[in-house]
């Protein structure tokens, strides 16, 4: 396995420039630029991203969910309150989000305090999502141990039929968090491996950007 995976390339496509010194003053700004040019790009799922939460022993766990949004407070990703995720973010609200671009050999990470919405703001993102993704809500008990495909399979159905009959039903579990960032990472791989580090850290009302060692 070792040799299988040293023989694998690493950043042997063409990629893109990078200069820290030409930046914005915020790192929403820069982020809506590296989102936009991996979504011309031809990036893959350029919206997913992965979430880092602790769980109440303090251990880190990790999943790929799916950007909302993103405004000058910060990055927002919905949940059900009654997930593992949900659960583990209403214990300890410290969370991080890694963005990465694998065709561009780039990568957004985001660390900061996950702030949920208030009812109305979760009911409008939870009416905004598409059908699949409202009957999968309203199935609820996500993480929970599955025994039987069958019963996942019916309530999958039963949900279906609620929200046929009442396209405006929602799920009252359903929240949505702004990630509010404390520091912004934006990282630019170099083949060779001389890459480009720069972060946003949060200093009062505004922004400190650093270089970092590679």
């Amino acid at each position: 396995m070792r040799d299988l995976l040293r023989d694998l390339p690493v950043f042997a496509q063409q990629l893109p420039d990078f200069d820290p010194q030409d930046v914005p003053g915020d790192p929403f700004a820069l982020f809506r630029q590296w989102l936009t040019a991996a979504i011309d790009a031809g990036a893959v799922e350029p919206h997913a991203v992965h979430l880092a939460t602790v769980d109440a022993d303090g251990r880190p766990d990790l999943r790929v969910v799916i950007l909302r949004d993103v405004d000058a407070t910060g990055w927002q990703v919905a949940t059900s309150a009654r997930s593992a995720k949900g659960r583990q973010l209403a214990g300890d609200p410290y969370a991080a989000l890694n963005f990465h671009w694998r065709e561009q050999a780039r990568q957004v990470r985001v660390r900061g305090v996950a702030e949920p919405a208030d009812a109305a703001t979760n009911r409008e993102d939870f009416l905004s999502r598409s059908p699949g993704s409202r009957i999968a809500g309203l199935a609820g008990r996500q993480s929970d141990v599955l025994t039987d495909r069958a019963e996942l399979d019916r309530e999958f159905a039963h949900q279906r039929e609620r929200v046929a009959a009442d396209p405006e039903l929602t799920n009252p579990d359903h929240v949505r968090y702004t990630v509010v960032p404390e520091s912004v990472e934006f990282w630019q791989g170099d083949p060779e491996r001389r890459h480009t580090r720069l972060r946003y850290r949060r200093t009062g009302e505004g922004w400190t950007r650093e270089l970092l060692w590679p």
